[in-house]
């Protein structure tokens, strides 16, 4: 894999600060001193750290010298458990493969289609981040429940659907603020950290609401409703003032002012224009898409506040707590900036009540990057929170802030598939990303986190399947590196095996394949699985160790043709076949089995047919000059029983003479130094002689 950029500030592509660096605590057992430490990859982005202890003088034997612990690095969700992550990481390789071959097929990447694969692209894959799902409750609904129980968000989906809306849809760039809104809802719990937000706030007081009689008597009432209405929470805003107390039956009649008060600020937020095509269900406003229809609507609202601000009503409401906070609400639907402020506890918070109420027709990440630093200003944050720092690189248009959050905070897997929204959104994204860099070897940043995110993958012997796919769409260094990774799974288990010749198949990597299988062959044969080496070896055509097999066989064979270990091995010479070029070929095995065989059906003296037949195989076995002439001597050693046949002769004069032609040549064969003797007893020759001058003897008399 590709190295490590440069330390040096002139080549690193992000500069390193020692300010942003992560302690990570390593949790062993063992008592100090510590006297070293060793490191070592382990699966994935962990590292293996070996710790060992000074060994002490009077310390039991029992004492461990050392301990080797697992540090995990990178992103730590605990909501996000290692199977839940695989499932995402094999759930988006089809939404990537698939963008990536209908970006081959596009010759112009600023293609309208492309835009259209982009969002489905993103879509598919925010799917695979999972869904907020409502908590069962009663089944009766309390009046006081104001905020749903759902399943608590991930922040690798609220990052997600944050470069989504900047970067996935440009033709929806007018809605942003209210997308903002949206995420805001869903993921304003992710942002409370060392500060409080507006989503704690209204957890805590829905416990409080239980045990109050009066809402509006409790200033923290206003405050929540202020605090909903800055961000447009509306659904929220309405549900808290119909808690207020004018509703019930027993008052309506006694505060009937107050009441028509509330009614009509309650109109008022249900009826709040919307720069957005539509609303999801139980989500209060009025929506409008184009920009015309939606300053009239603006403007007729916006009177409509004004005059109830001026009303005269406010004179005959009795109860200042209402009026004041109702007075509060008016002033941020009309955009006060200070009561905005003083309503909001997150800079986020402040920046969507201005896109809501002061500033709704912004547009443009220049303006959008000056609002949100104004707010910062306003409400400094303790500490850096990761979805933050996103969206600031992302307003700013900082594309490197954003590569450094998505890698610093989300891993491999979020920056690896999160390039291909930046690429798409942002013209200066797509030049730095695909821009080739001397100092990355030659390839772009896009390539560099791709081949980083297939190292994961291949790490893992559940997840190096799928990295062929992220390997293969690197241009440079991706195919070569694809080879290596195929070179070095294991080849002793078949389905990995299987595996891998199927990849090398799918990306026309024949060779490597081969190469595998001849791998393959030689790991089951030296490791005692005959058949199955010689199986992957012929998968391989592998002529050379093919022959080298079958000579061991000719080689083993040959010194105990006659001996019944010559079984164990039959099954392989007929796996081998008769193709093998060694000594001439299997030929003569296939034939000495069948000849075996003939041997074995002469269970008694008077199988003439069968005798016959194993006499036939005999003549055939020593006039075909395949036959090597060290198995002369073993195979009429065996053929002794057939030259004794005390019935008749099996063998006629010409024949037997053929026998002793081979037996004269074979004596003198043996004064050769190179010559192998056959693993026989020493009588042998004696008793093949002795049968061979019987049965010619017997034959010339027949004659």
């Amino acid at each position: 894999m590709p190295g490590v950029a440069s330390n040096s500030d002139e080549l690193s592509l992000i500069p390193y600060s020692p300010n942003n660096s992560h302690i990570i605590p390593i949790h062993h057992t063992l008592k100090p001193p510590i006297s070293r430490l060793s490191i070592a990859w382990a699966r994935g982005n962990s590292l293996r750290v070996s710790v060992f202890v000074q060994p002490q003088s009077g310390e039991s034997d029992d004492e461990p010298g050392g301990q080797v612990v697992e540090v995990k690095l990178g992103v730590d969700e605990a909501d996000i458990y290692e199977a839940q992550w695989r499932r995402i990481a094999y759930g988006s390789v089809s939404p990537f493969a698939v963008l990536q071959s209908r970006k081959n097929s596009i010759i112009d990447s600023y293609n309208a289609d492309l835009s259209d694969y982009v969002i489905e692209y993103s879509k598919e894959i925010n799917s695979l981040l999972g869904n907020q799902k409502v908590l069962p409750e009663s089944a009766i609904e309390d009046p006081k429940t104001v905020v749903q129980r759902v399943d608590e968000p991930t922040f690798s989906k609220a990052a997600w659907e944050l470069m989504e809306i900047f970067y996935a849809n440009k033709q929806s760039d007018g809605w942003i603020p209210e997308r903002l809104v949206d995420w805001l809802s869903d993921y304003d719990k992710l942002i409370h950290r060392e500060q409080p937000t507006i989503y704690s706030r209204l957890v805590d007081f829905q416990t409080e609401l239980v045990n109050l009689q009066a809402v509006e008597e409790d200033p923290k009432y206003w405050d929540i409703l202020s605090a909903a209405l800055a961000v447009g929470w509306l659904d929220i805003v309405v549900k808290l003032l119909r808690l207020h107390s004018s509703y019930q039956h027993n008052q309506i009649a006694s505060r009937e002012t107050e009441n028509g008060l509330v009614e009509t600020v309650v109109v008022l937020v249900s009826k709040m224009p919307r720069m957005r095509p539509n609303l999801s269900a139980g989500k209060l406003g009025e929506c409008y898409e184009t920009k015309p229809d939606f300053v009239k609507a603006w403007e007729k609202w916006r009177g409509q506040i004004t005059k109830l601000d001026c009303s005269s009503f406010w004179l005959q409401c009795g109860h200042q707590d209402t009026r004041e906070g109702l007075k509060r609400m008016l002033q941020i639907m009309l955009g006060n900036a200070s009561d905005l402020s003083a309503a909001t506890f997150h800079w986020v918070e402040l920046f969507i009540g201005h896109f809501l109420y002061i500033r709704p027709f912004t547009v443009g990440m220049e303006s959008m990057y000056s609002l949100a630093q104004k707010c910062m200003q306003l409400k400094p944050v303790s500490s850096p929170h990761n979805l933050m720092e996103l969206l600031n690189g992302i307003l700013g248009e900082n594309t490197e802030v954003v590569l450094a959050e998505c890698s610093r905070s989300f891993g491999s897997w979020m920056i690896t598939h999160a390039i291909e929204l930046l690429t798409a959104g942002s013209t200066q994204a797509d030049i730095l990303l695909h821009e080739e860099r001397n100092n990355l070897g030659g390839i772009c940043i896009e390539e560099l986190h791709r081949l980083v995110y297939a190292q994961v993958l291949s790490s893992h012997a559940l997840t190096w399947q799928i990295a062929p796919i992220y390997l293969a769409s690197c241009k440079k260094q991706g195919m070569g590196l694809l080879e290596i990774l195929l070179y070095k799974q294991p080849v002793g288990h078949n389905q990995v095996l299987l595996k891998n010749i199927e990849i090398c198949r799918m990306y026309e990597l024949d060779n490597v394949g081969s190469n595998a299988m001849k791998i393959a062959g030689v790991h089951h044969w030296k490791h005692g699985k005959k058949g199955s080496g010689v199986f992957w070896l012929q998968q391989a055509q592998d002529e050379f160790r093919l022959n080298r097999i079958a000579q061991q066989l000719f080689d083993f064979v040959g010194k105990s043709v006659s001996d019944e270990s010559f079984k164990q091995w039959e099954g392989l010479i007929e796996l081998l076949g008769s193709q093998s070029k060694a000594a001439g070929g299997l030929d003569f095995l296939h034939k000495y089995r069948d000849f075996k065989r003939s041997l074995q059906q002469v269970a008694d003296l008077t199988s003439i047919d069968a005798a016959r037949k194993a006499s036939e195989a005999l003549i055939l076995l020593m006039k075909n000059p395949s036959t090597p002439q060290r198995f002369w001597l073993s195979l009429l050693h065996d053929a002794v029983q057939l030259l004794n046949w005390q019935e008749r002769t099996l063998l006629n004069v010409p024949q037997t003479n053929l026998l002793l032609n081979k037996l004269q040549e074979l004596s003198m064969a043996r004064l050769r130094p190179d010559f192998i003797e056959a693993d026989l007893p020493p009588q042998a020759l004696s008793s093949v002689r002795l049968a061979l001058a019987t049965n010619l003897g017997r034959a010339i008399l027949e004659e």
